[in-house]
């Protein structure tokens, strides 16, 4: 199985997640946005799979400080690729991309049955 993770380590869901991982024995590969940047090919991806209401993450302070245009560009799916990769903190954390030979898939967020389900 292929597990790759993205998100911010000092995130506390992103932390969860990772020690969630490493208890269940699953081998997998971070992504730091801090360090690495977002990637627009991906965010595409992941808002075509998931829609941009699940990748996009309007709890934070980062997306409280947009205006009021910037905000309405970040709902809209051909737009907030861009804004996304300017403000990598506003993604939902963490993504996870899985394949295994029982399927591939997208995980935004961290809820632990919907990840013992598909990682499992």
């Amino acid at each position: 199985m292929a597990i790759d993770v993205y998100g911010i380590p000092n995130c506390d869901t992103v932390k969860k997640a990772r020690k969630w991982l490493e208890a269940n024995g699953l081998e997998y590969t971070f992504h730091d946005y801090k360090k690495v940047g977002a990637d627009a090919g991906k965010i595409k991806t992941w808002i075509a799979d998931q829609g941009v209401e699940t990748v996009l993450n309007k709890r934070g302070t980062t997306f409280r400080k947009l205006t009021d245009q910037e905000k309405a560009d970040a709902d809209d799916a051909e737009k907030a690729p861009a804004m996304l990769v300017q403000h990598p903190s506003m993604i939902k954390r963490p993504v996870v991309e899985y394949s295994a030979n029982n399927g591939a898939g997208i995980l935004v967020g961290f809820k632990e049955d919907v990840w013992s389900a598909s990682l499992l």
